[in-house]
């Protein structure tokens, strides 16, 4: 029973150990991004389609997917917030998947449409607490497919944290750990995220 129990407690050290480590990486600024032949951008977030768009409009990517796009979101509707229209060259190159409606989702519409469009590295932008569970699922999905990590900061991960924001990071970080274990026995990790990604 002892043995049993510290096992325990070693366990849950880990758990919580990892789970400090998980806020602290989310939270983390993204890196200067690196040019690739197209931007993948998964829904369900603020900031993520803003700057995949900036990213495509500064020259990091060729194309551009939004993955997971609601029924009733238009290209028009996400060009005037960017206050481009349909008639830009920017629209041409800016695709949207709407058959998305979790990560696992995510990974198969990027795989197919970097498929479709013989695109070698693709730049992955989604929050900090799903961009790695995010390019765990493509990477598994598409392994010949170089992906390069482009982590958005929520404003809601800048301040100090809510109740809110901790159970948000406390799915997540377990949904990452469902995505890991799922990647070493084979299995999806059947879990759609919090936010819809």
């Amino acid at each position: 029973m002892r043995r049993f129990f510290r096992a325990c407690l070693a366990l849950g050290g880990l758990w919580l150990a990892g789970f400090a480590w998980f806020i602290q990486d989310a939270s983390k600024p993204p890196v200067t991004a690196t040019v690739c032949d197209g931007i993948v951008a998964l829904t369900g977030g603020e900031q993520r389609v803003d700057t995949a768009i900036t990213l495509l409009r500064g020259g990091y990517g060729h194309l551009l997917l939004i993955s997971g796009v609601g029924p009733h979101v238009t290209l028009q509707h996400i060009l005037h917030l960017q206050q481009e229209s349909l008639s830009s060259p920017l629209a041409a190159r800016i695709t949207l998947g709407r058959r998305a409606t979790s990560t696992i989702g995510n990974a198969h519409e990027t795989a197919e449409w970097a498929t479709e469009n013989h695109l070698h590295r693709v730049l992955v932008v989604t929050a900090g607490y799903h961009i790695r569970r995010a390019v765990l699922e493509i990477h598994r999905t598409a392994p010949d497919l170089d992906l390069m990590p482009y982590p958005v900061v929520p404003l809601a991960l800048q301040g100090t944290l809510s109740y809110k924001i901790l159970f948000l990071m406390f799915r997540e970080y377990n949904k990452l750990l469902g995505a890991e274990i799922g990647v070493m026995t084979g299995l999806p990790d059947g879990r759609e995220g919090l936010d819809g990604a």
